[in-house]
């Protein structure tokens, strides 16, 4: 029997999970052809955010490769836009004349941006925020020019505007609207979000209406001109001002279309052959632009293609959860309210928490959520089912503390949910689901469930649920370092532990050894592999492996941090944040000598000397006659401090004695990330202990050290580890942790996240409990930074000065 033909027009989320149901339940039912007008295979569009953030590749985010078409049998015509239907020959064809015959036909076209109607929407650097190849625009753009203006405040402008800041942009975000986000929150949360935002860095204009671009001298946009007359300057615009259904084919080829393609309950046009699916449709006069509602979409889809027949979609209930730069957001139904409708509070504005819960009729009809959304599936549960709450409203505010995204790490009851409680949103995944496929399937991992059921695959956000889920249903089998397993990179199946691990146990010594030991992939390795195996050889085998300069990130083969117009910033360090009148008249007369255009004190208490030129980096640290501060490297930065029991009448400790004692024994000492240490003298903790890696603060009776903090990109708060009476007691633990994290973390991991990966019991009983694996830690890494060697001096003394030169071209 020959099978049907299946066209697929888009390559999208929406478009490829219908094939995904599709071939589960009908697999050999047709041949399917393709066709995706990008040049990529299906990829996560959600995580387009932290790609632009520099957190993600796009690697990372692709969800079908290649290789899963052609497992499939699949015919994929990329970068081939499809420019006519022709309904009655039953074709499809693509604008370089690639033609294709269908039996059955799926439009998935998705969105369009929305582009401004105004004078200079044209422009050189005026783009959208949409695809892959618009990423790739933005950071290119980051790259050369400095002032950029996002048009929009929903998600995808702040997610823009957030990531253009971190690579080095000043941004500014224009919206219409009197607050962001209105269409997910009221006007509390969305200035709480405003005032978090603009702490980070961001500039805000709202209710303002945009009515020119402005062109420089070159051609290229320069300026942003708003109505009331106002003008900025912009050498990017980033038009997000909104979506609309892509109709384009579907109504050349005469198939009805109102606000998107119009389908009935089984996704079919007006053209019994021909279905919809995604952004592109309007069902019942809606046209969605969630996720969740869309998958919803391909499995009905999927059910009337396979000639089952029993699907019908009849329109979702949704909820939006985001995580916009960090800060967790969720918001649900109707949480605007009226006359009719009672409103529940929280305002803790100095807390960043405020959650509002609208009830009609006994029954909870919508919420918004800020800062704390631990609590969203159990209300939109609540909120779907149109469950009767006045028995529980008197604590309805306070939520379930045991459903949310808090993992294995919480006090999970996830046991206690009923199985048809929805985990993943936008997969549309139950708790139900979840367990029948760990128990059928003798799943015993997150990347299984992700696998197998979707549950977590695209947001992410439900990930630690669905551990909870894991944990209770398999108990003692769920080992939650499984995640350990990741490859390090597409060079090699193997493992950050396991590349660890056989470069201890074979003793190998250099990069080009361990390649050829673990049969790397490709020759050479790439950017990400080869400065992880060379930190793991040099960590591993201190002093006796071969560092690697060609595998060491460019701001560490030049010892200075590189700029986004290509000079350098120099950093010297002052032990503990101390200097002397003599070191700053040093600083300012090579500030003077060579033209330094900007100084700034960094938040570590430094002098960063910014716009250096590479031909007088040797130059300049010769100059100084300072230590190198590490500011480049994945390393020890800096030791904060405040004036402590030194100078402070409320003082309890010496802390600027302390902060320098630390810094000179950690002085060269490199790890899996960048590493920071604060001293504070006090309780007060001037010194911002509190979000360090090491945090050390003062009391009466000694010292107590906390571990794991983060001040990046999301705060993290460090956890208390011991508390110890001397000076010497504070090095020794201080130093004996380093080192466990410096053995025990993969390239790239914070402390913060080896922490969460690894738990703080194992790093307690590893230094606190055991006294002589502490001492072996403290000694091991003595030894190691024992006569550390000062890469500027180095330099200076022109020990490698040619190949410094030929390291750094």
């Amino acid at each position: 029997m020959d099978k049907k033909r299946l066209v697929m027009v888009g390559n999208g989320m929406a478009g490829v999970r219908t094939l995904e149901e599709l071939l589960k339940i009908a697999p050999d039912h047709y041949e399917i052809t393709v066709f995706g007008a990008e040049p990529h295979p299906n990829y996560n569009r959600i995580l387009l955010s932290p790609v632009l953030a520099g957190e993600m590749t796009i690697q990372d985010i692709i969800l079908n490769d290649h290789s899963w078409y052609e497992q499939h049998g699949i015919t994929l015509h990329l970068g081939r836009k499809v420019t006519r239907i022709d309904r009655v020959r039953r074709q499809v064809l693509a604008e370089d004349g690639t033609a294709a015959h269908y039996d059955r036909l799926l439009l998935a076209t998705g969105s369009t941006p929305f582009i401004l109607p105004i004078p200079g929407n044209d422009l050189p650097g005026v783009i959208s925020y949409r695809d892959i190849a618009d990423t790739d625009a933005m950071i290119e753009a980051a790259r050369h020019y400095r002032h950029a203006v996002v048009v929009g405040g929903g998600l995808l402008g702040l997610e823009a505007a957030n990531g253009l800041m971190l690579r080095g942009m000043d941004v500014t975000v224009i919206h219409l609207a009197d607050w962001l986000l209105e269409r997910q929150l009221d006007a509390t949360a969305g200035r709480m979000l405003q005032k978090s935002l603009e702490d980070r860095g961001l500039k805000f204009l709202l209710g303002k209406q945009t009515e020119m671009l402005v062109a420089g001298e070159s051609g290229r946009v320069a300026a942003v001109r708003l109505k009331d007359g106002l003008e900025l300057p912009a050498e990017l615009v980033v038009m997000a001002v909104g979506i609309r259904p892509n109709t384009v084919l579907a109504e050349s080829a005469g198939i009805h279309c109102q606000r998107g393609i119009v389908v009935n309950d089984t996704m079919q046009t007006y053209d019994p052959k021909i279905y919809a699916v995604g952004e592109c449709v309007a069902h019942r006069g809606i046209a969605y632009g969630l996720v969740a509602p869309l998958f919803e979409q391909g499995k009905v889809a999927a059910n009337h293609l396979a000639n089952y027949g029993i699907g019908r979609y009849t329109g979702s209930v949704t909820s939006t959860k985001l995580k916009v730069t960090g800060i967790d957001l969720f918001s649900a139904g109707d949480f605007f309210g009226g006359k009719e409708s009672e409103e529940i509070v929280l305002n803790d504005a100095a807390g960043g928490v405020y959650k509002k819960l609208v009830i009609r009729d006994n029954r909870l009809v919508g919420g918004v959520l800020y800062g704390d959304t631990a609590d969203g599936p159990w209300y939109f549960q609540l909120l779907r089912d149109g469950q009767d709450i006045h028995e529980i409203r008197d604590h309805l505010l306070f939520g379930q503390s045991h459903v949310g995204d808090v993992g294995h790490q919480g006090h999970s009851k996830a046991a206690a949910m009923a199985d048809s409680a929805e985990v993943c949103g936008c997969n549309g995944v139950s708790k139900g689901s979840i367990v029948k496929a760990i128990k059928e399937k003798g799943l015993f991992s997150l990347d299984d469930i992700k696998r197998h059921t979707k549950a977590a695959s695209s947001c992410g956000s439900c990930a630690g649920l669905c551990e909870q889920i894991l944990s209770a249903t398999i108990g003692g089998a769920y080992t939650p370092a499984a995640s350990n397993r990741k490859a390090v990179c597409a060079c090699t199946d193997y493992s950050h532990q396991e590349v660890r691990d056989a470069i201890r146990a074979q003793h190998l010594l250099s990069v080009e050894d361990s390649m050829r030991f673990l049969e790397w992939k490709t020759e050479d390795g790439c950017d990400k592999c080869r400065p992880a195996l060379n930190y793991y050889l040099i960590s591993t085998w201190p002093k006796e492996a071969r560092d690697d300069p060609r595998s060491r990130l460019i701001n560490e083969r030049a010892h200075a941090n590189i700029q986004k117009d290509g000079t350098y910033s120099v950093v010297p360090r002052m032990w503990g944040g101390l200097t002397s009148a003599a070191e700053l008249r040093r600083i300012a007369d090579v500030a003077d000598k060579y033209q330094v255009p900007t100084i700034k004190v960094t938040g570590g208490q430094r002098i960063d000397l910014l716009g250096i030129r590479k031909e007088d980096l040797v130059s300049v640290w010769k100059d100084l006659g300072m230590p190198s501060g590490h500011a480049y490297g994945k390393s020890i930065r800096t030791v904060k401090t405040c004036v402590g029991a030194e100078h402070c009448r409320f003082g309890t400790q010496l802390a600027m004695n302390m902060g320098v004692k630390l810094e000179k024994m950690l002085f060269d000492m490199y790890s899996p990330h960048k590493v920071k240490l604060a001293v504070s003298g006090c309780p007060r903790n001037c010194a911002e202990a509190g979000i360090k890696d090491v945090g050390v603060i003062g009391v009466d009776s000694g010292y107590e050290l906390y571990v794991g903090g983060n001040g990046g990109i999301k705060t993290e708060v460090a956890q208390f580890f011991v508390k110890v009476r001397s000076d010497e007691e504070v090095m020794e633990y201080a130093a004996a942790f380093l080192q466990l994290y410096r053995e025990e973390g993969f390239y790239l991991e914070r402390t913060c996240h080896w922490l969460e990966r690894v738990g703080l019991d194992h790093a307690k009983s590893r230094v606190v409990e055991d006294e002589d694996n502490r001492r072996a830690l403290y000694g091991r890494l003595l030894a190691e930074l024992k006569d550390a060697p000062d890469p500027w001096a180095e330099r200076i003394a022109g020990v490698e000065r040619n190949e410094y030169e030929a390291i750094l071209i």
